[in-house]
């Protein structure tokens, strides 16, 4: 088979191991399923990588061309995209094992089916080139989400599963009302096709709400401010393994759809000649100022953490509303830097958790002699959240300061600088509370998490230095995607 051949598996192989998990009894056997099934996925992008980067890959189900039957198109772009959700799954289904035996001691078989439905629709999302098929794939991501969140161990986790529920069903209402109107418009539902047909009728009313719709309903899903108030309780909420799984890949790839159809499918011209520069530099730039000031005073690490994303997605949405190839680059590279930094951060947290049942910010104090290793991580992705050299925040950061300055754009430099020190103050808490202050003088005797925690967190914060080092794979693609968007270049 050719790599061609191979590539709808990636999407396919989790989607029918799901149901297959569901129906294994105790809890290796559906762990253990759901790991050889992420681990396929990530060998297939792994491959359809190098040969999306040099030419787009095409594959129409059924033998059927586009735009009559539904095809894949795989560019730099969504190739790059895929390769982080399922890299992603790979490295935390080890790490969630310990916790969700603790988490979710029961029914297990159900839990990893519902991980695979979340992974295989965030993939199909990604990978899909007809725009009603990610609304499908959208829905399937997101009922797989909205019930592992529900899994929280605290009631808060039902209320927060139910506030996604009634938030991201308006986001996919939004998409669908716009994506109806394209097709009123056009005819077609294929995104290649559609970027052909949208010109000739750019002027319409039906194709300017179509634009209104799709970016208020994506911005639901990707938790731009002001549409962001379910991400931080679904985040706190749910168990460990499900809030480092959904920050590092589901609000990423809500970005990636929201570039594809605003700069693929209506085009650059288009997007220029609506308010989108403007609404995405404005939200962007409050984004980062009000979440980054929101999360110092949070009582947990896992809400201070959610909130650091709405102010991550501010600088993604900065970064884009650039509207230039570096802009671009600089928010593509965030979305890949941001999972390894956020992922890392979760799983410190999540390993506290596992520990001591509670991430509260003063139950920290004194964690540092008793949980050494896990401390210096979550320190180390503090830094690179930050923007510290040597880091991949840092490539992200300063990739979209150049940016900036190109434009001449200083309010943008002065927004990152100054969202980089709040950054500092709240991480600053957690450490300053760990390295700082004295244990409790009755908490129980606590020691350092396993290896199958241990390792996968290492290796992420392993993974935010060298992609702060070697920016070969993470920025060189990015920029590659970032002229496939923009139109230009080979």
């Amino acid at each position: 088979m050719t790599i061609l051949e191979w590539m709808p598996f990636s999407v396919l192989v989790p989607l029918i191991a799901a149901p297959l998990c569901a129906l294994l009894p105790g809890r290796v056997m559906p762990w253990s399923l759901a790991m050889l099934a992420v681990i396929a996925s990530a060998a297939i992008s792994a491959l359809v990588l190098p040969a999306a980067v040099d030419e787009p890959l095409r594959y129409a189900f059924g033998n059927w061309p586009p735009p009559f039957g539904i095809e894949y198109y795989v560019d730099a772009v969504n190739a790059f995209l895929a390769l982080l959700i399922s890299a992603m799954a790979v490295v935390i289904l080890p790490w969630a094992r310990k916790s969700v035996n603790q988490e979710v001691p029961e029914r297990q078989g159900p839990f990893y089916a519902l991980f695979l439905l979340a992974m295989s629709g965030l993939m199909g999302i990604t990978l899909t080139g007809d725009a009603f098929n990610v609304f499908v794939f959208l829905e399937i991501s997101s009922l797989s989400t909205y019930a592992l969140i529900a899994h929280g161990q605290r009631r808060a986790a039902l209320l927060a599963s139910f506030r996604y529920l009634i938030m991201g069903t308006l986001g996919a209402t939004f998409y669908l009302i716009g994506i109806g109107l394209l097709y009123i418009a056009t005819g077609t539902l294929n995104m290649a096709d559609l970027a052909e047909r949208v010109p000739e009728v750019s002027d319409t009313r039906a194709v300017r709400a179509a634009f209104g719709f799709i970016v208020v309903g994506i911005g639901l899903k990707l938790a731009l401010f002001p549409l962001h108030r379910w991400l931080p309780g679904a985040y706190a909420n749910a168990p460990s393994a499900v809030t480092v799984f959904i920050a590092a890949t589901a609000t990423k790839v809500a970005v990636y759809i929201l570039l594809r159809l605003v700069f693929t499918v209506f085009g650059v011209e288009f997007a220029l000649d609506m308010p989108y520069r403007e609404v995405f530099f404005t939200l962007g730039i409050i984004g980062i100022l009000f979440a980054s000031i929101s999360a110092i005073d949070q009582p947990t690490a896992k809400r201070m953490l959610a909130y650091s994303s709405v102010a991550q997605i501010g600088y993604i949405a900065l970064a884009i509303s650039l509207v230039s190839v570096e802009g671009l680059a600089a928010g593509l590279v965030h979305i890949f830097n941001h999972a390894l930094m956020k992922g890392a951060l979760f799983m410190a947290v999540g390993a506290v958790i596992y520990r001591l049942g509670t991430n509260r910010v003063e139950d920290f104090a004194g964690l540092a002699k008793s949980m050494p290793w896990t401390m210096l991580a979550f320190v180390l992705a503090g830094l690179s959240l930050i923007g510290v050299p040597l880091t991949a925040g840092f490539i992200s950061k300063w990739a979209l300061i150049q940016a900036a300055i190109a434009q001449d754009n200083w309010v943008a430099v002065a927004v990152v600088l100054v969202g980089s020190l709040l950054a500092v103050i709240y991480i600053g808490r957690i450490a300053e509370a760990a390295y700082l202050r004295p244990a409790p003088e009755n908490r129980a005797p606590i020691r350092e998490v396993g290896p199958w925690m241990m390792v996968p967190l290492w290796l992420l914060i392993a993974a935010n230095f060298w992609f702060g080092i070697d920016t070969s794979l993470t920025l060189d693609t990015a920029t590659r995607g970032a002229e496939v968007l923009m139109g230009v270049g080979p």
